[in-house]
């Protein structure tokens, strides 16, 4: 308790947000690219503490809410085969395809488990050799480790029923993509956990080319409001620059032993992100030496893919352009017990915040 204490002060938020509100000069849009981020904001009152001319917006910072309708319908698909055991993480069960959702076809019989890691995975395909299991793997740089050292256990171990379906993303790209669309930012609140693994060195590109400031930052409150300043600093000197405000947890190079896992047994490629489109090199996908695990070659489908609900503005969202009560399905008919769109599944989906946070309370 003593370390959350640390981050929780109330002397020290209400010294923090007196900085803040005292070197306001002009409005100010920061955009968080951390679905933890997007939950912590909201949770510990943040806006609430801030001058209006300070906006927060959401960006593309949830997994399970950038995972293409294409990805879940292909995830469905499998799970109609008998010989298949589907393994996913367990925000990915609920969330909508074209038709169908995981949380239907498990109600229907299918046989999927949810698990904490890939690794948990390949011990049910160890458990289960007479079936396929695909693990559904998603998540940004953070999560994408787990996966590739996995690959390389079940390669070790010469484990033949076990594939992987990859949705996983890096962030620098999508990020680029928003700048790109004209999105209105003065700068960027970075995900400390994705930094931990890659390095403060992979957004030097924002300042540098977009003229930008980027803070990298942790989830608790004088986190948050630490790097406000900073970037309230930043914009007020002219400066853009990477700042790490998370300097407990991330550095400048990172963690290259995970880099290394990930370069051994990934690479790049084009992913389909929701309300992105396909953004260029934005994906991981398995390399060719470790194809006998990539589920799309080894057990391949074809998909009836339909359109998202027209109605849900997801896509905007994620995109910064609008906010969930902007949506007209938002509250009324999407719900977190009945979701429409995917940002009202996870916990860190922006929907699923504001419902939680500026709704039920």
């Amino acid at each position: 308790m003593k370390f959350i204490d640390e981050y929780r002060d109330k002397d020290l938020i209400e010294n923090l947000s007196s900085q803040i509100n005292k070197s306001v000069i002009h409005d100010y849009t920061f955009m968080e690219v951390c679905g933890g981020h997007t939950a912590a904001i909201h949770r510990f009152g943040i806006p609430s503490l801030l001058s209006e001319k300070i906006r927060l917006i959401s960006g593309p910072g949830c997994p399970v809410c950038v995972t293409g309708t294409d990805f879940i319908d292909k995830a469905v698909t499998y799970s109609e085969m008998e010989d298949v055991i589907i393994t996913t993480f367990g925000d990915l069960v609920r969330v909508p395809g074209s038709a169908s959702s995981l949380e239907k076809k498990r109600v229907k019989g299918a046989d999927i488990r949810v698990v904490f890691s890939g690794l948990e995975a390949l011990e049910i395909a160890r458990a289960n050799p007479d079936k396929k299991i695909i693990f559904l793997a998603i998540g940004f740089e953070t999560t994408a480790p787990g996966t590739a050292v996995t690959v390389k256990q079940a390669d070790k171990e010469d484990i033949n029923n076990f594939f992987v379906l990859s949705a996983h993303k890096i962030m620098p790209p999508a990020m680029e993509a928003i700048v790109s669309e004209g999105v209105n930012i003065d700068g960027f609140i970075c995900p400390g956990h994705v930094a931990a693994i890659t390095g403060s060195s992979i957004f030097g590109f924002i300042p540098e080319k977009y003229k930008i400031g980027c803070v990298i930052t942790g989830f608790e409150p004088t986190d948050l409001l630490q790097s406000i300043l900073m970037l309230i600093t930043q914009v007020n000197n002219s400066s853009p620059f990477v700042e790490i405000q998370y300097k407990r947890a991330v550095t400048v190079k990172g963690n290259t032993i995970a880099q290394k896992d990930l370069k051994e047994v990934f690479e790049p490629c084009d992913a389909i992100w929701r309300g992105f489109g396909v953004i260029p090199s934005s994906g991981l996908r398995l390399q060719n030496n470790y194809g006998k695990f990539n589920a799309d070659i080894q057990v391949p489908v074809s998909i009836d893919y339909k359109e998202d609900d027209s109605r849900c503005i997801c896509g905007e969202i994620l995109r910064g352009m609008k906010t969930p009560e902007q949506c007209p399905l938002f509250a009324n008919i999407c719900v977190p017990e009945n979701p429409v769109g995917a940002c009202m599944v996870s916990n860190e989906g922006s929907c699923n915040t504001w419902y939680k946070y500026k709704i039920v309370r």
